[in-house]
């Protein structure tokens, strides 16, 4: 009979209902974030090249400044990443190393040092992803003496979020780039 067809149908409906419900309850946690959270530019490193765009999405490694993040010397071959808390402090994103736990938590971010075109760095281990429209060329590819920055929003939980990216040049102002 009728009711038979009606049941998926409404099922079909509420279940449409829900994801609605759950995107506008996470749209309007990230914009109540974005008007509430700490927010800062911060220095991208360029990210593993040979990781092109996924489904144009730019994949960028924060550079952060550590605060008691252990530098051992002389450096072992590996040392593992270290798990900090994330601040902004005089427009500056800072990590903070947390109490070493043992065992690694991935809920957790993590910062390593590395030595990137021959300066020692702190980068978030957490890549943020950043979207760009269709028809933007990868602006992660800068020409030299330029550096590319992104505005992010520091969450309670969670890795930064990326509002928007900028560009910088020598000591100039950042210039935020339109990519729409």
């Amino acid at each position: 009979g009728k009711s038979e067809v009606m049941k998926p149908l409404v099922k079909g409906f509420i279940i449409a209902a829900v994801h609605v419900g759950l995107v506008t309850s996470l749209g309007a946690k990230l914009l109540y974030d974005r008007s509430t959270r700490p927010r800062v530019w911060a220095l991208t490193a360029p990210y593993d090249p040979s990781l092109p765009i996924r489904g144009r999405y730019v994949s960028l490694q924060l550079v952060v400044e550590p605060r008691g993040v252990a530098d051992p010397k002389p450096r072992p071959s590996f040392v593992p990443p270290q798990a900090v808390i994330l601040r902004v402090e005089r427009e500056k994103l800072l990590a903070e190393a947390t109490p070493q736990q043992p065992g690694y938590d991935p809920s957790e971010l993590h910062v390593q040092l590395v030595e990137r075109r021959g300066e020692k760095l702190a980068i978030l281990v957490q890549p943020v992803a950043f979207f760009i429209p269709e028809h933007v060329p990868d602006p992660s590819r800068r020409p030299a003496g330029e550096e590319l920055w992104a505005e992010v929003t520091i969450p309670k939980k969670g890795p930064p979020r990326p509002i928007r990216l900028g560009v910088k040049k020598g000591d100039g102002a950042i210039a935020p780039l339109d990519l729409n």
